[in-house]
């Protein structure tokens, strides 16, 4: 069955560095649109980022901080997070949908069908 599983979250100071990725198991992932969201503390989830076989989208509160890529050998997405603020602390989740998709058709506002259990990113000094 499909499954994804994040990784990678912890603890970091303002300015700081993570890296997290988002293991997919029962299907290949390069075919599929992955997507990043986060929810911070008495926040509604956010979307970060996507990457499809074809484009990557980034929401603007992350662009130049954050990159997003695919390892196809670990059949998984990437999300580099530098520069790392407090306001980026949340709990980070990966998606992905039933169908092949684009980022560009909506990627953060649409409904996706399978989710990680998410991984904890905390900033703070």
């Amino acid at each position: 069955q499909v499954q994804l599983v994040e990784s990678g979250g912890g603890w970091v100071q303002p300015g700081g560095s993570l890296t997290l990725f988002c293991a997919a198991s029962g299907f290949y992932s390069d075919y599929y649109a992955i997507s990043w969201f986060r929810e911070g503390p008495g926040q509604e989830r956010e979307g970060v980022s996507c990457i499809s076989v074809s484009d990557f989208s980034y929401a603007d509160s992350v662009k130049g901080r954050f990159t997003i890529s695919r390892d196809n050998s670990k059949n998984g997405v990437y999300l580099q997070m530098n520069n790392l603020k407090p306001e980026d602390a949340a709990l980070y989740y990966c998606a992905t949908e039933k169908k092949p998709q684009i980022c560009s058709t909506n990627w953060d506002d649409r409904p996706y069908d399978f989710w990680g259990p998410g991984t904890q990113v905390t900033v703070s000094s």
